[in-house]
C-alpha cells in the first residue's frame, strides 16, 4: 500500500497546511484522517459532515468525509465515515475496494483483508459510499484509540481497473492460498470432534502457529492424535471453525457482519450483544491455544463494544485470563455509570453470568465468578 497523505482536522476544521493533493501514484493505496479535539467535533449536528483533503489513489481522486454525530438521524449515536469520489469528470464507472480502520487496527488493514470485504462501483450517481454505523460514540470514547481528544483513521483503497501503467508486483495471495486448503480440507491428515461435528485441517498449518497444537500433534503424545479423532471440550463448533480459519489466514472471517443497530438482524449478521458473547468464546479459545495475536484483537473487540449487558461477564474474562489492560477497560466503563446501574448490574448478576460467562459450564462454579465480579465493582466505586 502505497501512502496518500494526510488530513489533520482540528477543533471541526481542516487544518489550511494539509489542503494540497497527494498522489500516491499506484493501485492502491492509503490516506490517515486525524482528528484533533475530537470533544469539540461533537457539537455538530446530525448530518454534518467534516471533509479531508482531497488524495490521488489510482489515478482518481478521493476525500473523506467525517460525520461526527451520524450522518443520517438512526444513526445519531454513532461516528459515520465515507469515501467520496471527486474526479472533475466521471467518465466510466471506478470499481474499487476499500476499508476504514483505526490507524492501530493492523488486522484490518492487510491487503487479503480488504479484497474480501468486496468490489463497490463508484459512478457519477453513486460518487460516495461508506459506514454509517462506523463506531458508536461512546465505543470510541471507551477505547484505546481516542489518546488526548484525539484519535487516527486509516482509509485503505485498491482501485480494480486497468490503468495503462506499467504492471505492479502482485499482492501476495498466501492468505487466500491457505484459507482454500482450510476451506477445501486437501491433504487435511487429523480431524476433531468439537459439539458433535467432525472438523479436518492440517497437522502442520496447526503446529506451526500454535504451540498447543505442536505440542499436542508433535509431542510425545502424537501417536494418540494420529490414530483418533481429537475431542474438543467446552467449546462450540463454529468458535473453533473461527480460531482454525484465523490459524490459516492470520485473520478473522470477513463475511462476519454485526449489526450494531438493536431490532435490525438480518440474513448472515450478529446482533452485537450476540456477537460479543460470540467474541468472548473466541477470546478464550485464543488464550487456549496461545494464540495471543488473535487474544488482543478480541481484546480489542470487547473493549470498543461493551455494554452494561456484556461488562460483567468481560470484566470475569479478564480476570481470569490475566488481561490487565481489558480489565482496566471494565474499569473505566463502570467508573462512568450511576449507582443505580451498578446496583442492578449487582442484583441481576447471578443470571447474566450463568448465561454468558464462556468459561463456566455449570452454574456451581459461577458462584466464585460472581463474587469475584461484585468485589470489583464495589471496589470501582469506592
Amino acid at each position: 500500500m502505497s501512502f496518500a497523505g494526510v488530513s489533520i482536522l482540528t477543533n471541526g476544521e481542516l487544518c489550511p497546511s494539509t489542503t494540497s493533493v497527494t498522489d500516491a501514484g499506484a493501485a492502491s493505496g492509503y490516506h490517515l484522517l486525524v482528528v484533533e479535539g475530537y470533544s469539540h467535533t461533537k457539537r455538530a449536528p446530525n448530518g454534518k459532515g467534516i471533509s479531508s483533503r482531497p488524495f490521488m489513489v489510482g489515478g482518481h481522486r478521493w476525500y473523506i468525509v467525517y460525520y461526527p454525530c451520524g450522518d443520517v438521524p438512526r444513526n445519531a449515536d454513532f461516528i459515520s465515515l465515507y469515501i467520496v469520489l471527486h474526479d472533475d469528470n466521471i467518465a466510466k464507472d471506478v470499481k474499487v475496494q476499500w476499508e476504514f480502520s483505526f490507524v492501530d487496527q493492523v488486522v484490518w488493514q492487510n491487503p487479503a483483508y480488504i479484497r474480501e470485504t468486496g468490489t463497490f462501483i463508484f459512478s457519477k450517481s453513486r460518487p460516495g459510499l461508506g459506514h454509517g454505523g462506523f463506531i458508536r460514540r461512546c465505543a470510541l470514547e471507551q477505547s484505546k484509540n481516542l489518546k488526548n481528544d484525539s484519535f487516527t483513521i486509516r482509509c485503505d483503497i485498491m482501485v480494480n481497473e486497468d490503468l495503462s501503467r506499467v504492471a505492479e508486483v502482485p499482492l501476495s495471495g498466501i492468505f487466500q492460498h491457505y484459507n482454500h486448503l482450510f476451506q477445501t480440507k486437501v491433504g487435511a491428515d487429523v480431524t476433531f470432534e468439537v459439539s458433535g461435528e467432525t472438523i479436518a485441517a492440517h497437522r502442520c498449518v496447526l503446529a506451526a502457529r500454535s504451540p498447543v497444537f505442536m505440542a499436542e500433534l508433535f509431542g510425545p503424545m502424537k501417536e494418540g492424535a494420529m490414530s483418533t479423532a481429537i475431542q474438543i471440550q467446552d467449546m462450540e463448533a463454529n468458535v473453533f471453525n473461527a480460531m482454525l480459519g484465523y490459524i490459516y489466514t492470520d485473520s478473522l472471517d470477513p463475511n462476519l457482519q454485526i449489526d450494531e443497530r438493536e431490532g435490525e438482524q438480518g440474513r448472515g449478521t450478529l446482533h452485537v450483544l450476540d456477537a460479543v458473547m460470540w467474541m468472548q468464546h473466541l477470546f478464550v479459545a485464543a488464550d487456549r491455544y496461545g494464540l495471543q495475536r488473535l487474544k488482543l484483537i478480541c481484546e480489542e473487540y470487547l473493549s470498543e463494544h461493551m455494554t452494561v449487558n456484556s461488562v460483567m461477564s468481560t470484566l470475569a474474562l479478564a480476570d481470569q485470563h490475566q488481561c490487565p489492560d481489558l480489565k482496566e477497560a471494565c474499569v473505566r466503563f463502570l467508573r462512568v455509570q450511576t449507582i443505580a446501574c451498578l446496583q442492578n448490574l449487582i442484583a441481576n448478576d447471578r443470571e447474566h453470568i450463568t448465561r454468558a460467562c464462556p468459561f463456566c459450564s455449570k452454574g456451581a462454579r459461577c458462584q466464585a465468578c460472581l463474587k469475584s465480579v461484585i468485589d470489583q465493582i464495589i471496589a470501582t466505586i469506592r
